[in-house]
């Protein structure tokens, strides 16, 4: 299995906090990864630093066998898209539109999209499940409508690494589980790598393939969901007891004493 990351002795500070210290790992590329912890443990930091939305006080990324730092602006946006946690206005725009922003890494603010960009759009569009909607301004969806909307925007990007940061958040029960799937599927039959920051512990132990816990900045677990999901373990990140129950179809979930 080749990685999509290597990280090595990555550290983040502000003034008078450290936010990250010393995180030594490696993501899987083609797979679901999930950042869980804590609040302020330094997951969405984690995920900035590996959109270059932030430098790193200490330590180095390497995407792709490449140094984070070295990737050219538009190849770097080829290859990754990035979701933050608090979206910007989409006003006015329709689902169509805001899923085509999606191709301008392809095309620059002055090229005209082409066949191939329209392509993609309308493939991002299916994929989300969004055809019928298409021609509706984002503001008059629903939050699961409008997430995938979102989603519909980093597919057509086409960019083989998406980075999502908390995007069930603000969802219900039943929209966080259709999104989750949806990103599920993306990995799996397009090979794609999905990193995302999660509050929920069963839900990343439900969808995710591989889970990196944060704690305190620091590395506090890397590995399958199953390891995870064992009463010590769950003390050692969230330091509290869990009692881990196994539904029907096998699968863990863990719920506090």
């Amino acid at each position: 299995m080749t990685d999509a990351f290597e990280i090595d002795h990555l550290s983040y500070a502000v003034p008078a906090r450290r936010l990250l210290e010393d995180v030594t790992l490696r993501l899987p590329a083609g797979r679901v990864i999930g950042l869980i912890g804590h609040n302020g443990s330094g997951k969405s930091t984690l995920l900035k630093l590996l959109a270059r939305q932030i430098k790193a006080t200490a330590g180095h990324i390497r995407l792709d066998g490449k140094p984070l730092t070295t990737w050219p602006n538009r190849a770097f946006a080829r290859r990754l898209a990035y979701l933050p946690q608090h979206l910007p206005p989409a006003e006015g725009l329709l689902v169509r539109e805001l899923a085509a922003l999606g191709r301008y890494p392809w095309h620059g603010a002055l090229g005209r999209p082409g066949a191939a960009d329209h392509a993609a759009i309308e493939a991002a569009l299916a994929a989300c499940a969004l055809g019928s909607l298409a021609d509706r301004r984002v503001a008059t969806l629903s939050g699961g409508e409008a997430q995938r909307a979102w989603l519909a925007m980093l597919i057509a990007q086409e960019a083989g690494v998406l980075l999502l940061d908390e995007p069930i958040s603000a969802l219900d029960i039943t929209h966080q589980v259709e999104v989750l799937r949806l990103v599920q599927s993306l990995s799996h039959r397009q090979d794609r790598t999905v990193i995302l920051v999660l509050h929920d512990l069963n839900m990343a132990a439900r969808f995710c393939d591989h889970i990196v816990a944060l704690r305190g900045g620091r590395l506090a677990y890397e590995g399958p969901p199953d390891a995870l999901m064992a009463r010590g373990m769950l003390h050692r990140v969230y330091g509290t007891g869990m009692e881990v129950l196994t539904r029907a179809d096998g699968t863990p979930v863990a719920l506090p004493d």
